[in-house]
This record gives structure tokens, C-alpha cells and sequence, in this order.
């Protein structure tokens, strides 16, 4: 194992306390848990990750990661891995999912960890683990990365939850390889990163056989797991490297990533964390911890930003679009897991739209490009994790903002959007522009884009709005077009910003998570959006009952070899 040059885990003086932060930078030559493989000649286009957990690595003190376990840490290392494949690797066109250990693929979260962890802990690391799943679902559907799960072993609760994100489940047929969702049975909980909504949504499982299959705490093996489709194929051990030979070839068919590409390398980002907040070179999250606020400012690309290809590569991770991606994605998980009791969020931007408007330009150019393809969806799942945040998200487009084509897609994300009005000042008035990128590059996790989204999949108003082409809109034409929310002139902007954001901060938290839940995904459900209302509804409720994390709940005796003493009345 590598030894961890810089932890996940540390510790900082803010304000002038110790606090314990998490960090979502890693690289391979740190992983304790993951081994990354590259195929060359005869295997090039595949690439394996092999799980191997160190027992003793885990993010936090107190707990052993046996039988191939994970927490927080193991799962910041898979994100990293993926995105490293997608971008360093852009000619691996499936990844094979692996153990390295005997009868055990991986038996999930590990239950001493999730028993010691806070509900907040709990709840993060859920989500967290969740989205970088759906970002794997993401890529085979957009980009053309495949994945198949070569199950060796036990792959139970978490472990079967990564497997059911991948394109293909493929399981050795030893009669001691088996699937399990078992968190009902020995947790008294759910499989709460997508377990159950995938078994009825993606695999199609009937209802019956999904009843028995989450009430069955020893497993299925693996002929009945094809006939109830909880796998996809199976082969004694003599021909399952046949077989898994097979399945990667027609994954390498269906892929449409293309071959003999040299990838980029994802240099480290290094924030400056301090007092005030979380600093990179194109965002800052400033943090006001009394005023449970924080600002989030993203600024406008460069004059000089590289739009042909080769300039592209040359840029490498220091292109602006996608060193905006990556700081982005950065800043959210930062504010997301070390400031929890930082409630609001306000989005600003700062710039000049035209240049804005210019990368959308490229982006738009340049689509089939690897790299602005590969940049283009790192940055429609960022979006998609601010999306389904636990936080009030409120845009402010004031003076000097550029709320033009992506970053317009910043504050479509938002609980609201409040516009400064400047009917004296037409010049010095902050302006709103629509450009091809808020019509269906990056669509929320509904499948829609978030102009539909905010009108409720209303076509003829979609269409109106294409219709502007690139003009820019004023505070009364963006209202008028139902493209903010409210717009107060500059002499009430100030009060009314700060007595809405005074109010929304002083309303019961745990309501307004499922306030801002419920009315962000409006319409028709995917997978996609049940897994994250589910999510927030199953792991805020159950997570907190006396059945699962009571002194006698299910989750707090396992391994004890006491029974769980459970309230009977049903509610």
C-alpha cells in the first residue's frame, strides 16, 4: 500500500478554532484502496480498477475496513480514479470493475464506521458516494465510457450498489459468489445510494422478487440472480474469463470513444483555505460563518482563451473551462461537507458576458472534440451536484455580474434569482444572455434542461426563448420572460437582499431541505431524481430512528451478537 502523503482528513485552525476538514483531492500514487490499470497492445481501450482496501486506511480513527469495506476516503479515491480515466485516458473505452481479494468483491459501507458517524457524516458520504455513480451511468450514456462489475465473491449492500451503476454485472458461477442488498434485515436501514431504485428502475426486477431480494439478509447466487435479473450473465470459473473477454469486446463496439488519443494530466488543485473561506484562481466561496452565508463568485473566462484544439491540449487542465469545472466541483464539496451549518449559498458572477459568450462558442465549435467533450460533461455533472445540494441557493445578478449561456446555467440551478434593476442607468445595468448551452447541454438529473425545468417543460415558452438568439435582456425584459425572480432598483437592492437572506436563514434547516427537494424537480421522475428524493426522505428519517441508531437499533449492535430491540408501531 501507498502511504497517504496527504491525508483526506485534517486538521486547520479557523477562526481560531481546530477543526477537522475533508479533502477531495487525491492522486493514484496516493490511493491506499485503488488500483488503477491501463491496458496496452492486445487489452488497449480497457481499464481495471481493482479494489484491495487497506483495513487500516480508514478516513477517520475507530473503526477496521475489513472484508473489502469502504467509507468517504475509498470513495474520493473511485471519483478521482474515474475522472483521471476519463481525461488522462480518453482512449479507454470500458472499465472493469474488480477485487483483489478471495470471496469478497466488496461487502459496502462499512457498518462501524456509519455507526460511529454523525446523521450529517451519514447522510454526506451517501450522497457523495451516490452522485459519483450516477456520474459513471453518466459517461456510458453521453461520453461512451462503458464499465462492467466483475463480481468475484460477496458483493453486498454498497458493494452491489456500485456493480448495479455499471453497464454490465457479470458474476463467476462458484456457489459461493453472491448479490445482497441486506440492509433491511441486519441495519434496520435502506440501501441508501440507489440500491433499491436501480433493482426496480434500471434492472427491472419485479416487485415480488425485489421484496424477497431486500428481505434476504445471506444473498443470491448466481443462476437465480440472472433469472430475477439481478446480474447479466454468469460462467463457472473455468469460462469466466471467457466470458469476460466477451462482454468488454462488446463494450469496446458500443463505445464511441475513439482510440490512439493522449490524454492530459489533472494537475493538483491547491486552494487557499482560511478565515474568510475556500479561494481557487477562477471561483471563491467567501464564508460568513455568523450570518450562515457563504458567496460563491466565478469569474468570467480570459480575453485570450484557446480555441483551437491544439492550443486546447496544450492548455491541458489549466483551460479555463475545465479548471472552472474542477475548482467548481471543489468549492461544493468543501462547502458541502465542512461548513454544514452554512445554510445559504449566494451565486454571483464577475466578468465581461462577451467572453462568456465566446466559450460557449468554442464549446459549441469544438463539441466533438475529446477534451471539450470530456470538459462538457464534467461540467453538466457539476452542475447537477450543485442541482441536488442541501443548501438555499440564491443567484444575485448585480453590477458587473455576466450571467450569460453557462453561467446563466449557474442561476437556473437556484431557489431563486433576484436581477438589480437600473431603469436610470440603462448603460450600467446588468444584463442576462441566453446562448445554445441553456437549451440541452446540460441536463438535470430530470433529464431536462433547466430552462424546461423552470417552466415546467412548457414548449411554447422554449421555444420564445430560443427565439432570442443572443440578444441581451435587461431587468424588466429578463422578468417579463420569467427568466428571474424578482427585480429591485438600486435603491432597494441592498435592504431587500439583505432582509430576504436574514429570513431564509432563519428558517428550520431540515425544512427547507425538503422544501427546496421537492420543488426543484418538477414533472416527470427519473431514476435519477427518485434515488436523490429517496435519498433525502429514507436517510433523514430512518437514519435518525430509534430502530437503526437507537442504544438497542440494529445499526448501533451489529457485530455485537445482540438483537436489535425494535419499537413495533408502524408510522
Amino acid at each position: 500500500m501507498n502511504a497517504m502523503t496527504e491525508p483526506l482528513l485534517f486538521t486547520q485552525t479557523i477562526e481560531g478554532q481546530e477543526r477537522e476538514l475533508v479533502s477531495f483531492a487525491t492522486y493514484p500514487a496516493q490511493y491506499q484502496h485503488w488500483t488503477l490499470t491501463v491496458g496496452e497492445g492486445a487489452d488497449a481501450g480497457v481499464a481495471r480498477l481493482k479494489l484491495d482496501i487497506n483495513e487500516d486506511g480508514g478516513i477517520k480513527p475507530g473503526y477496521k475496513l475489513k472484508l473489502n469495506s469502504y467509507d468517504l476516503g475509498v470513495d474520493i479515491e473511485l471519483h478521482d480514479a474515474i475522472n483521471r480515466i476519463r481525461f488522462e485516458h480518453p482512449s479507454v473505452k470500458v472499465v472493469v470493475f474488480e477485487s483483489a481479494k478471495e470471496k469478497i468483491w466488496c461487502s459496502g459501507a462499512n457498518i462501524y464506521m456509519l455507526g460511529l458517524s454523525t446523521h450529517a457524516w451519514k447522510v454526506n458520504f451517501c450522497k457523495f458516494t451516490n452522485e459519483t455513480r450516477n456520474g459513471l451511468e453518466d459517461s456510458s450514456r453521453h461520453d461512451g465510457l462503458k464499465s462492467i462489475a466483475s463480481v468475484t465473491g460477496a458483493c453486498a449492500g454498497g458493494g452491489y450498489e456500485l456493480a448495479l451503476a455499471c453497464d454490465r454485472i457479470i458474476m463467476v458461477d462458484d456457489r459461493s459468489s453472491t448479490v445482497s442488498l441486506p440492509e433491511v434485515p441486519l441495519l434496520g436501514v435502506l440501501p441508501g445510494t440507489g440500491g433499491l431504485t436501480r433493482v426496480t428502475d434500471k434492472r427491472k426486477v419485479r416487485r415480488d422478487l425485489a421484496d424477497i431480494f431486500c428481505t434476504t439478509s445471506e444473498g443470491v447466487r448466481a443462476d437465480r440472480a440472472k433469472d430475477w435479473k439481478l446480474i447479466d450473465e454468469h460462467a463457472k470459473p473455468q469460462q469466466f474469463g471467457a466470458l469476460i473477454a466477451t462482454e468488454i469486446e462488446a463494450l469496446c463496439v458500443a463505445s464511441t470513444r475513439a482510440a490512439g488519443i493522449k490524454g492530459i494530466e489533472l494537475t493538483a488543485l491547491k486552494p487557499l483555505i482560511d478565515d474568510t473561506g475556500y479561494h481557487y484562481s477562477t471561483v471563491d466561496a467567501q464564508v460568513d460563518r455568523a450570518r450562515r452565508i457563504a458567496t460563491l463568485t466565478i469569474q468570467a473566462p480570459p480575453a485570450n482563451l484557446e480555441s483551437t484544439p491544439e492550443a486546447i491540449e496544450a492548455a491541458g487542465a489549466g483551460w479555463y473551462p475545465l479548471r472552472l469545472q474542477r475548482e467548481l466541483d471543489d468549492a461544493i464539496l468543501n462547502l458541502r461537507t465542512n461548513e454544514l451549518e452554512v445554510g445559504t449559498w449566494v451565486i454571483k458572477t464577475r466578468g465581461d458576458a462577451a467572453l462568456v459568450v465566446k466559450m460557449d462558442q468554442v464549446l459549441n465549435h469544438l463539441k466533438n472534440h475529446w477534451l471539450v467533450k470530456e470538459t462538457t460533461g464534467a461540467l453538466r455533472r457539476t452542475l447537477a451536484r450543485l442541482d441536488v445540494t442541501s443548501r438555499s441557493l440564491i443567484a444575485l445578478v448585480d453590477a458587473g455580474s455576466c450571467f450569460a449561456g453557462t453561467f446563466y446555467e449557474l442561476a437556473l440551478a437556484c431557489d431563486r434569482i433576484y436581477m438589480l434593476d437600473l431603469p436610470d442607468s440603462p448603460d450600467a445595468a446588468p444584463t442576462l444572455q441566453l446562448t445554445a448551452a441553456n437549451f440541452g447541454w446540460f441536463p438535470a438529473v430530470n433529464g431536462l434542461s433547466r430552462l424546461q425545468t423552470r417552466f415546467v417543460d412548457d414548449t411554447a415558452t422554449i421555444t420564445q426563448l430560443q427565439g432570442l438568439g443572443d440578444s441581451t435582456l435587461r431587468a424588466d425584459q429578463a422578468l417579463g420572460l420569467g427568466l428571474v425572480t424578482l427585480t429591485p432598483d438600486d435603491i432597494d437592492w441592498d435592504d431587500e437582499i439583505r432582509i430576504m437572506l436574514e429570513e431564509r436563514a432563519s428558517l428550520s434547516p431540515d425544512a427547507m431541505t425538503g422544501l427546496e427537494a421537492s420543488l426543484r424537480f418538477p414533472g416527470k421522475e427519473t431514476m435519477e431524481t427518485r434515488i436523490f428524493a429517496r435519498l433525502s426522505a429514507w436517510q433523514n428519517w430512518i437514519f435518525i430512528r430509534p430502530n437503526a441508531v437507537g442504544e438497542d437499533g440494529a445499526l448501533k449492535l451489529f457485530g455485537t451478537g445482540k438483537k436489535a430491540k425494535f419499537d413495533w408501531k408502524r408510522v
